[in-house]
């Protein structure tokens, strides 16, 4: 049943779409519209992928609730209505729900508008939050009481179906008015670059040979560094096929251990740190035979040994003058200083001019990276005028 934005008295009788006909009738009914605000509720604990359990839908006049784990549902018109690209498609932090429709849908929502990134840009903070969000634009404090709800289960509450439907409703009163305020301070190009990761498919493509990235490493001997690239790509492709939670399958430590220690015997295994169980473990088979297949690999397939010590220390000064320009210039234009550029970008702009970061792209480089260069070549100087600090060019001096 569909919930009118103008009256939310109603909330405690709402109720859920469940069946293929009311999802056609839906569609249909928001067929036309300019946007349309979207947000799903899901759990991931105890799988890989995410389990899609409700999703809610407003047009900024009407808010929906579907329910995907209704027997015998077709949602086929729902993801060719989000398929349709005259319809702006509006999330916050929209990563973990374009990645659910990617799966299921085929393809991504496009366009779409994501008002934690517009909300970043504003200056309202680096990765806002829905509710902080919803206090500063519409001076509305959210219900939290059903944050923490297992969407899975049945019957949801009309308490339940009301706080999801709320996302959505703030969601769709909140994008007017970031459009507007986007347009007065000209930045509706700023989101562009933020806005291609996220309509790039591949973001939410997780190819196992790239998993040994995911694992947090300081340093590691090319044997070693061989071996987790193997296992981690395993793990990945295991937690897939069995859509299971990667540790569910080996904890990063016990993939470390196994790359360090490589044991070649099933009774070895008893000394692998927390190895599902042990020397007697199902996974003992498969594991070994990747260890043994690895290091008979020809030496031209050994990695580079991973180092953070032999990336090359940019000066200290300069790294102190161009914390002090970033932090000037962001205070400025009321931005977060992470959304222009990084600790480690400004590390690589200390070290090469020519650095193929996004703080030398588009605005950002308009913005600071520009200014950045000049800095470090002498071109322009910082100077403290009473509490703040100007630039000062020195080309006009």
């Amino acid at each position: 049943m569909a919930k009118s934005q103008k009256n939310k008295s109603d909330q405690d009788h709402t109720s859920v779409i469940t069946t293929s006909e009311h999802v056609q009738r839906i569609a249909l009914d928001f067929a036309d519209a300019e946007f349309l605000a979207i947000d799903t509720e899901f759990m991931r604990e105890q799988t890989y992928y995410s389990q899609l359990c409700l999703i809610q839908i407003s047009d900024g006049k009407t808010a929906v609730a579907v329910d995907p784990l209704a027997p015998n549902i077709d949602l086929t018109p729902l993801w060719k209505l989000f398929a349709n690209p005259a319809i702006t498609k509006v999330f916050h932090a929209a990563h973990q729900d374009l990645e659910i429709f990617v799966k299921e849908m085929g393809t991504l929502p496009l366009p779409l508008f994501d008002s934690q990134i517009a909300a970043t840009v504003l200056g309202h903070g680096d990765q806002v939050g829905y509710d902080r969000l919803v206090r500063a634009v519409l001076r509305h404090d959210i219900d939290k009481s059903s944050r923490f709800t297992d969407w899975s289960r049945r019957p949801l509450s009309a308490r339940q179906i009301s706080y999801a439907l709320d996302d959505v409703i703030y969601l769709a009163e909140m994008y007017p008015l970031l459009q507007a305020q986007l347009a007065d301070k000209g930045r509706e190009s700023w989101l562009e670059d933020e806005n291609a990761k996220l309509a790039d498919p591949g973001t939410y493509q997780t190819d196992p040979d790239d998993a040994w990235k995911r694992i947090k490493v300081r340093n590691m001997k090319p044997a070693a560094l061989r071996r987790m690239i193997h296992l981690a790509a395993w793990r990945e492709r295991e937690a897939q096929t069995r859509d299971l939670p990667r540790n569910r399958i080996l904890r990063d430590e016990t993939i470390l251990d196994l790359c360090g220690t490589n044991p070649s015997k099933k009774d070895e295994f008893g000394k692998i740190r927390n190895f599902p169980g042990g020397a007697n473990g199902k996974l003992v088979t498969p594991v070994l035979k990747i260890l043994r297949d690895v290091d008979a690999m020809p030496d031209s397939t050994l990695p580079e040994a991973k180092s953070e010590d032999r990336k090359p220390k940019p000066p200290a000064a300069v790294m102190e003058l161009l914390r002090v320009l970033l932090k000037h210039i962001t205070d400025d234009a009321g931005i977060a200083p992470r959304l222009v550029a990084s600790a480690d970008e400004l590390e690589a702009i200390a070290i090469d001019d020519n650095a193929p970061i996004r703080a030398q792209t588009g605005w950002r480089h308009d913005v600071f990276g520009a200014a950045a260069l000049r800095l470090k070549h002498g071109k322009i100087a910082l100077a403290a005028n009473g509490r703040r600090i100007k630039m000062i060019d020195l080309d006009d001096a």
